[in-house]
């Protein structure tokens, strides 16, 4: 059956809003909030929208649940970008309004290159402050991964060592192993950045090694969207900004990479459902790229989701509790040794979906609520989608300040890891998501504010 016959009025009126917004994005790209609004628009679209095409499972759905279940599922979505689309230039204009004679700096990049001298000489300043942190990390990698340290950095050549953090509950020094493993990816994202951007051969061969060092642990793990976060801003920063070709070769190359990256996926996809590891498969010469590209995607159902949320909530299976799923995971990172009786992410909704039992672990599994599913989740079936739009505004012209500053070292890279960050934020807001950001953030606020103390001291010096 033909899925669009299927669909209400409200899918076509969220078909309208992405396209108004869409074209409002392209207005603003000057102003900053252009490229994030875009992102997040195109981020609900393959969230809420494509599952349903990609999958053909909206006769599913509408078989598992009420007609007027999935209506509301869809008017929350209308809901929300109803509140995003006035919200991020209210906020835009209220938050960052210091900046609102400066314009987009990424756009600049993308039309005159990245020839500045200030610019290139960031650049090496924040790859000397990546490779610090990256140390740091190396060295933690040698008491976490012991005699697996090699496969640490070489993971191809043998076994996979594990990810960073093996268990879900930060028990014990987890939260720690959480840090190192956010940390590991925004390092990573940076040298490809840096790689991608620098016009000086040294600097961008030492974050060429970088990324030859980095990337293995993720690209032979089993996390796609680790691997995206890591990898996408390099590529996009590469193919936009560092190569200086027609608009119609860039988006052959980024085909191209699409294709690669799809491939793997599947390879990756492939791999989990035989049971046995990315490595092993890759070593005995088990990728094919035609069966790789021909395995399905899952877990891109968000809308379904929303419709389980809903109809739990309204069979009183689940009750809302306000806030409670944002707080938990704001309060994440807090190791579970100083807080014993921290809250759970998510554990409640899994048991109403009937997922788990409460025992010494809690439950079996989790599932994500999606963007717009953990608004509801918190705050009720009508609040909850304002509220959530209400955050992803705030999110939009957070990117939009480090846009708008990207003359300040480190601000470019950030803002490119932040639009792919968006992405997964998709399934859920998560503060753990956020680590890069969060703490890259805070190290680039260091770097510009002693950068900002030394041109201070070298003005008085020239007046004495």
């Amino acid at each position: 059956m033909n899925t669009l016959s299927l669909l209400p009025l409200e899918f076509w009126i969220i078909v309208v809003l992405l396209t108004a917004g869409t074209l409002f994005s392209i207005g603003s790209i000057r102003a900053g909030t252009g490229f994030p609004l875009a992102t997040v628009l195109a981020t609900i679209a393959v969230w809420y929208l494509v599952e349903i095409f990609y999958n053909d499972d909206y006769l599913t759905y509408m078989q598992s649940f009420p007609p007027a279940i999935l209506s509301l599922a869809w008017r929350q979505v209308v809901v929300f970008l109803a509140i995003l689309l006035p919200f991020t230039f209210i906020f835009h204009r209220l938050l960052n309004a210091r900046h609102r004679r400066s314009r987009s700096f990424s756009w600049e990049l993308i039309r005159n290159g990245v020839g500045d001298a200030h610019f290139q000489k960031n650049l090496a300043k924040l790859l000397q402050a990546a490779i610090a942190v990256y140390g740091i990390l190396l060295i933690g990698a040698v008491f976490r991964y012991q005699e697996n340290f090699v496969y640490f950095l070489l993971p191809y050549m043998g076994k996979h060592p594990g990810p960073w953090l093996t268990s879900g509950l930060s028990s014990g020094t987890d939260s720690l192993l959480a840090l190192a493993n956010y940390l590991h990816m925004m390092v990573g994202a940076i040298f490809g950045v840096i790689a991608a951007l620098s016009k000086d051969p040294r600097t961008r061969r030492i974050a060429i090694i970088c990324i030859i060092l980095s990337w293995p642990l993720y690209l032979f793990d089993r996390t796609r969207g680790f691997i995206l976060i890591l990898t996408i801003p390099g590529i996009l920063a590469w193919v936009f900004i560092g190569v200086r070709t027609g608009l119609v070769r860039k988006f052959a190359i980024l085909l191209v990479f699409f294709l690669m990256v799809n491939a793997w996926f599947g390879f990756i996809i492939a791999s989990r459902s035989s049971g046995d590891s990315v490595t092993n498969n890759f070593l005995q010469r088990n990728f094919t790229l035609e069966e790789s590209i021909n395995e399905r995607h899952q877990g891109i159902n968000m809308f379904e989701e929303l419709s389980w949320i809903i109809k739990l909530t309204r069979s009183g299976r689940y009750s809302p509790e306000t806030g409670a799923n944002y707080f938990a995971n704001l309060v994440n990172p807090i190791p579970r040794f100083l807080w014993p009786s921290k809250p759970t992410i998510g554990i409640d909704y899994a048991l109403a979906r009937g997922l788990g039992n409460k025992s010494k672990v809690g439950v079996f599994a989790t599932l994500s609520n999606g963007l717009i599913g953990q608004g509801v989740v918190n705050f009720g079936l009508y609040t909850g989608p304002i509220f959530a739009g209400l955050l992803m505004s705030l999110w939009v012209c957070f990117l939009a300040h480090l846009d708008l500053t990207g003359r300040k070292i480190g601000h470019t890279a950030l803002y490119g890891l932040g639009l792919i960050t968006t992405f997964p934020l998709g399934r859920d807001i998560t503060f753990i998501n956020l680590y890069p950001i969060f703490f890259g953030y805070l190290i680039c606020r260091y770097l510009n504010y002693r950068e900002a103390t030394k041109s201070i001291k070298i003005k008085v010096a020239s007046y004495s």
